[in-house]
């Protein structure tokens, strides 16, 4: 399966990119530290995005196979960034916090935490890129 995605370069440090079956639009800036104004996600932010958004997507389709509902889960990222010796991001961390109230068995937060490690963005990202995951399962 593809998808298209078309990206148009709108001047200083801007781009605007083009989901192709949805026809959805973002777009990116560089960051200020990169000589942008940071006014919009940067590419890298949107590799930390997209970890997040990915994770929760798998998480809540092994819990929909356990009727579980994952509604009100909250995943927050953190990216950190290497100068040396060439710019790229260093390290992901996702914190992963389920909703009060909902009852989650220890066989479920296992099978939850292992879709979430297996999730397609975290496969592709180069070794390098440390990715931790922590899960905060309030009661």
């Amino acid at each position: 399966m593809s998808v298209e995605i078309d990206v148009s370069y709108q001047g200083s440090l801007h781009c605007e990119a083009t989901h192709g079956p949805s026809g959805n639009n973002l777009t990116t800036d560089a960051p200020v530290d990169n000589g942008g104004k940071g006014e919009a996600f940067s590419p890298t932010d949107l590799v930390a995005a997209a970890l997040g958004t990915c994770v929760i997507t798998i998480m809540d389709l092994v819990a929909r196979r356990q009727n579980l509902d994952l509604t009100g889960t909250r995943v927050h990222v953190v990216k950190e960034m290497a100068a040396a010796p060439l710019r790229r991001i260093a390290r992901l961390a996702a914190t992963i916090t389920l909703p009060a109230g909902k009852a989650i068995s220890e066989n479920d937060r296992r099978r939850l935490e292992q879709a979430a490690g297996k999730c397609p963005v975290k496969e592709s990202l180069h070794p390098d890129v440390k990715v931790e995951i922590e899960f905060v399962y309030p009661e």
